[in-house]
């Protein structure tokens, strides 16, 4: 895909976002979404080859749309100023849907990569159930924060939202009550996209993405709730 066309929209919609120039430059936007498409399509297959159960997934469910949902919002920008895209079995699902553990990535006007994996803010009885999960596999779950290449390219579990205190039903001597505190199962990092092609941007996402697989697997084996 055209990255340097990409940002320059995105960067262009951030200074303009109103629907007059949104609908003036919409050519610009279809073949903006159709090359990012494929960038998906792309990656779901590739993605597929070390996690069997993304081979499934249609690449437009993927996708996030570009209008924001401005109904409780203070800010009522009309649109995203990001391409961004949530690969999981399931198809993208808001965070209060539990659409579990993903591969996420986006793109902004700034010529930032930000990419991620696992579960943000899961809803509260999936949250619960995680935090069980590592009560019942405290030896799996130490597996998978001591993971090598885990740690080498994302670092440790992000720690947004936290608690200050053991969730209620949770006593603070468990192992791993510090990560029982947090609300988000996920890592995450970002890079410039500056003299990137689409194979280098593919190339970089599939390595983290790989890298983070024992999280994501695990996260798979909690028990549905």
């Amino acid at each position: 895909m055209h990255l340097i066309d990409l940002q320059a929209y995105l960067s262009e919609l951030g200074d303009n976002n109103n629907r007059a120039w949104f609908v003036m430059n919409k050519p610009r936007y279809d073949i903006l979404r159709a090359e990012f498409l494929q960038l998906v399509t792309e990656l779901i297959a590739d993605i597929s080859k070390f996690d069997p159960a993304i081979a499934g997934l249609e690449p437009k469910k993927a996708l996030f749309r570009i209008n924001r949902d401005v109904r409780f919002a203070h800010d009522k920008s009309p649109y995203k100023t990001t391409f961004s895209s949530s690969i999981l079995p399931s198809g993208r699902k808001k965070p209060s849907e539990g659409g579990g553990p993903a591969y996420y990535f986006q793109m902004d006007g700034t010529g930032r990569l930000f990419y991620a994996c696992g579960e943000y803010m899961p809803p509260s009885d999936r949250l619960k159930a995680i935090r069980n999960q590592i009560v019942a596999d405290p030896d799996g779950f130490a597996k998978v924060l001591k993971d090598k290449k885990l740690k080498q390219y994302f670092g440790v579990l992000q720690d947004e939202g936290k608690l200050q205190r053991p969730p209620k039903g949770f006593d603070a001597d468990l192992p791993h009550i510090e990560q029982i505190k947090l609300k988000n199962f996920m890592v995450w990092t970002e890079c410039p996209l500056k003299g990137m092609d689409t194979d280098d941007l593919k190339a970089t996402l599939l390595k983290a993405y790989q890298s983070a697989k024992p999280l994501v697997s695990w996260l798979r084996s909690v028990p549905a709730v």
